[in-house]
């Protein structure tokens, strides 16, 4: 099993993602364009791909300008039929590949936060076996709207579509399942200087969120990680 990921902005890692392929024995074929690294041609080479997230927008082609090929790549994975998942910005570009609308702003939401499940997601391989709602790690500004034969899988008060499939196994979450309770923490150390100027309390309510919200937050993103991993 190899499987490509591609990675958006610094510090953005797989997380409990990584740890279900881990277990799976993949083979990561780690990319990080925004670095300049190329991508592939096609998906010739791989059995599935991760779209990780970032600070940009979805629409950010000038100072993304190898989001056009990504979304092409993207395209080309899915309608092979191999196991897509978008994360975040990644969800927001598969969205946009597939003619969702990108709202860009006005859909703050920061650390755990409840989504909650639709009656599709009841039936879905990937979230079938979760709670009806449970809290996870947000942190996006943007959101988008379906493409067209997309299942909406879950949501919450602030962004409607928060996680969708295409086909068989073509996912994008807006939430970051990926993030346990040990990569917040990291996260609030790599990027304190940007949280405090947004959010200048979490540092001092950090031990108490991560207590209320880390274990349900961190059992249901594995759950999540290992479903997906077992589409490919």
């Amino acid at each position: 099993m190899r499987v490509l990921v591609v990675q958006n902005f610094d510090n953005e890692g797989l997380g409990q993602i990584g740890a279900a392929l881990a277990e799976a024995g993949a083979d990561i074929d780690l990319r990080k364009p925004y670095d300049g690294e190329a991508l592939p041609r096609d998906s010739s080479g791989h059995d599935a791909i991760v779209l990780l997230g970032g600070a940009q927008n979805a629409l950010d082609d000038e100072k993304c300008p190898y989001f056009p090929g990504l979304l092409d790549l993207t395209r080309d994975f899915a309608d092979k039929d191999r196991s897509v998942l978008g994360i975040c910005l990644g969800s927001q570009l598969l969205a946009r590949a597939y003619g969702g609308k990108n709202q860009i702003g006005g859909a703050t939401e920061f650390g755990w936060h409840k989504v909650s499940l639709t009656p599709d997601a009841k039936s879905d391989p990937v979230l079938g076996a979760l709670p009806e709602s449970f809290p996870i790690f947000e942190w996006h500004d943007d959101t988008f709207g379906l493409p067209e034969n997309a299942v909406r899988l879950a949501g919450s008060v602030v962004a409607e579509n928060q996680a969708f499939r295409l086909g068989r196994a073509a996912y994008g979450f807006q939430f970051h399942f990926e993030v346990d309770s040990p990569m917040a923490r990291d996260w609030s150390t790599c990027f304190a200087s940007l949280i405090a100027e947004r959010h200048p309390h979490w540092a001092g309510k950090l031990d108490d969120e991560i207590a209320r919200n880390g274990p349900d937050a961190d059992a249901a993103g594995l759950a999540i990680a290992r479903a997906w991993v077992a589409t490919i």
